[in-house]
């Protein structure tokens, strides 16, 4: 049989396939793109086989299967169901990136790291990160990878601290990480907890302001502060969309576009395996962080 064209399928449970994935997944090189919108988690399995059954061993690696949605344990659970269904000689390639939080996550962390390793060698290794908007999508993937970095990291709840005890324990269950947790309503309870980061990670609501100037200024051992709102005004106050290391009353922050330009290079890079590979691909949080890693080396 003649090699097959490569294919990529997106399944989500929304709605709609996100356009951002179709666009990217054009850009990489994908020419046949077949979107699955309102996909339950019992449809995994039978979508995957029949996705990796259609077509001869030798195509199979270039059969694509790209996860979506805005529901990161839903992914996570949709890719370990995808990937528990494919067996030698038919196995596909498995992207999960729901909402582009996998990627966006990894490059956030990846850019910290970058940053801190310009005056601390090791790295994210034992720093205290806190992360506000840590129930969200980008937000507790990125705690996630800074912990298996090493970090001590604390997810900070702008409402009752039951809803990050309860992600904390999703995220170890899933992951092995320890994560600490607390809650931070009040800009007076925002400037008690902030002296005790190091690293402060914002991946709250678009247009929010998280951390005021005031707040920055109690920081006062902040060494590197990231955030990934692009809509004004900026979920902490001081970093501009574009800026890879402004400067702040303590440390550098990194904003919404110096991350998004890596993360757009990381979901590229990956597409782009999966579209030309001999080989079956699966990508998880860390090979996803290491790719993220190398771009920004």
């Amino acid at each position: 049989m003649a090699e097959s064209a490569p294919i990529l399928h997106i399944i989500t449970p929304l709605n709609h396939v996100s356009p951002f994935d179709v666009n990217m997944a054009v850009d990489a090189g994908y020419t046949t793109i077949a979107p699955y919108s309102r996909v339950a988690l019992s449809e995994v399995r039978d979508l995957t086989q029949d996705m990796m059954f259609s077509r001869a061993p030798q195509s199979a690696p270039r059969t694509g299967l790209f996860i979506g949605g805005k529901d990161a344990a839903l992914a996570l659970d949709m890719a370990a169901e995808a990937k528990a269904s494919i067996f030698p000689p038919f196995e596909i390639s498995i992207f999960p990136d729901p909402a582009g939080s996998f990627t966006t996550a990894a490059a956030m962390i990846a850019k910290v790291e970058q940053a801190l390793l310009k005056t601390r060698p090791k790295g994210l290794e034992g720093i205290a990160v806190q992360v506000y908007g840590a129930t969200g999508v980008v937000g507790s993937i990125a705690a996630v990878i800074a912990a298996q970095a090493g970090a001590l990291v604390t997810l900070v709840s702008h409402r009752e601290v039951a809803a990050v005890d309860e992600k904390a324990k999703d995220l170890k269950a899933r992951f092995g990480v320890e994560l600490a947790t607390t809650a931070a309503v009040t800009d007076a309870e925002k400037a008690k907890l902030v002296p005790e980061a190091e690293v402060v990670l914002a991946a709250g609501k678009a247009g929010v302001e998280i951390l005021t100037a005031a707040h920055l200024q109690a920081a006062t051992r902040l060494l590197v502060a990231a955030d990934v709102n692009a809509v004004p005004p900026a979920g902490i106050a001081g970093i501009g969309a574009h800026d890879a290391a402004a400067v702040l009353p303590h440390g550098i922050g990194i904003g919404a576009l110096a991350i998004g330009n890596l993360k757009y290079a990381v979901q590229h890079t990956l597409l782009k395996q999966m579209c030309v590979t001999d080989t079956p691909l699966f990508f998880d949080l860390p090979a996803i962080f290491k790719l993220a890693r190398e771009l920004d080396a």
